[in-house]
C-alpha cells in the first residue's frame, strides 16, 4: 500500500460483535459443523472467539500468518509465522479471520492447513472485500468500495502507524498531524489520543520533538 492517501473506516466494538454474530449464524444455517476452529492471528483472534461463543463451540486454536503490518503496510508475501500445534488430520476445519483484502492470508492458510490432511476446510471473515482474489465460504459483509478497515482490537496500533505515515513528509505540529490524518486517511482523532500516540512514539525513539514540531528520527 504505497498511496499517500486512502480512505479508512473504523469498526466499533459493537459493530464487530454484530458482524461476528451474523457470521456465526450463516455458518450454522449452512449446516456446517466444524470439529475445530482455527483463528488466523492476529486479526482473527477476537472474531473467532465471538463466533465460537455463538456456535457454542469450544475447540478453538490458532496459527499466525503475517502479510500486513500496521497502518496498511504490506509485506512482500504472506507466510506462516507460527504454525498449528495440533493434529487436524481427518477433521472438518473452519478457518476464521477478520477481513479479506488481497486474499493472500487466507489462501496461504488454506494451502498450509490442507497439507496437514483435514477432511474438509471452510473459511469465514467478518468483511470480504471484492478486491480479494480469495473468496471465503462465509462472510458477514461485502466491501465493494475499497477502504482500509481499522478494527477496535488494533485501532491504537494503526493510529500510531498512520501518524508515522503523515510524519514521513517532514516535521509537523501537533495540530497539523491531526489534520493530516483526517485529510489523507479520513481518520478523526481527539487531541487527548493524539497526545498519547506522539508521546509513545517519542518514548520509543521513533519520533523526536523540537519545539512544537514532531519529526521521524533520522529526518
Amino acid at each position: 500500500m504505497k498511496s499517500e492517501s486512502f480512505p479508512c473506516e473504523l469498526v466499533t466494538w459493537n459493530d464487530a460483535y454484530l458482524l461476528a454474530k451474523d457470521l456465526s449464524r450463516k455458518i450454522k444455517y449452512s449446516g456446517f459443523s466444524p470439529d475445530l476452529v482455527i483463528a488466523i492471528g492476529r486479526g482473527g483472534y477476537v472474531p473467532a472467539r465471538v463466533v465460537c461463543d455463538f456456535m457454542l463451540h469450544d475447540l478453538l486454536t490458532c496459527m499466525k500468518v503475517e502479510h500486513w503490518g500496521v497502518a496498511a503496510h504490506k509485506k512482500d508475501k504472506a507466510e506462516v509465522r507460527f504454525p498449528l500445534a495440533v493434529d487436524v488430520s481427518g477433521l472438518k476445519v473452519l478457518i476464521l479471520d477478520d477481513v479479506t483484502d488481497t486474499g493472500d492470508t487466507l489462501q496461504i492458510s488454506v494451502d498450509y492447513v490442507g497439507s496437514l490432511g483435514p477432511e474438509e476446510i471452510r473459511t469465514g471473515v467478518l468483511q470480504h472485500k471484492i478486491s480479494s482474489l480469495f473468496r471465503p465460504d462465509y462472510y458477514s459483509e461485502k466491501i465493494v468500495e475499497w477502504r482500509w478497515i481499522i478494527y477496535p482490537w488494533a485501532s491504537y496500533e494503526d493510529l500510531v502507524g498512520f501518524s508515522e505515515r503523515v510524519l514521513l513528509k517532514g516535521p509537523l505540529t501537533f495540530e497539523k498531524t491531526i489534520s493530516e490524518l483526517e485529510r489523507r486517511f479520513q481518520i478523526e482523532v481527539s487531541g487527548e489520543r493524539m497526545g498519547e500516540v506522539l508521546e509513545d512514539l517519542v518514548n520509543l525513539g521513533r519520533v523526536v520533538k523540537n519545539g512544537n514540531l514532531y519529526s521521524l528520527v533520522g529526518d
